[in-house]
């Protein structure tokens, strides 16, 4: 392979391998309990331009905000039940329409509501879900900062001479 068809995916790696571990670093300091959301969410809101980012970082947040708050009320009265989770994420999906969010941002409401509802913990449900909350929104602004000030350079077509 030539020279220049490896620099565009040495770029790219160093890229995300830099923006992951920063993540990891910024909710370190923070002194989340659960830092590696932090880079989970960086990792998949990373991508090929600002406007992809964006789009996908604000269905995220949205998301993840609806599924902490319906996961602290729902973890605090109820606690971790089947049938609660089941409705909770039907209500999840009401909400969703309710706020204008896509689908998306439904499927980031209910993991953040499986997490904070139904993985075992010591400690308040909304303590809980303000730590979630807050790694994934790391991960969402490191993804967003990287994608502003260290732009991925598009693809180009390979010549055909």
């Amino acid at each position: 392979m030539a020279d220049s068809t490896w620099w565009p995916i040495l770029v790219h790696s160093v890229r995300t391998a830099v923006a992951a571990v920063v993540s990891v670093l910024v909710a370190k300091l923070f002194r989340l309990p659960e830092a590696y959301w932090a880079p989970v969410t960086t990792l998949v809101i990373t991508q090929s331009s600002l406007g992809a980012a964006l789009a996908v970082s604000w269905q995220r947040l949205l998301g993840n905000a609806l599924g902490a708050a319906v996961g602290a009320i729902v973890a605090t009265y109820f606690g971790p039940n089947l049938l609660v989770f089941g409705v909770s994420i039907f209500i999840l999906g009401l909400l969703s329409y309710v706020v204008s969010s896509s689908r998306s941002a439904y499927r980031f409401a209910g993991v953040t509501l499986a997490i904070v509802l139904l993985v075992p913990r010591a400690g308040p449900a909304w303590r809980i879900a303000l730590h979630r909350f807050a790694e994934v929104s790391i991960g969402i602004g490191v993804a967003l900062i990287f994608a502003f000030v260290w732009p991925e350079s598009e693809d180009k077509p390979a010549d055909k001479g």
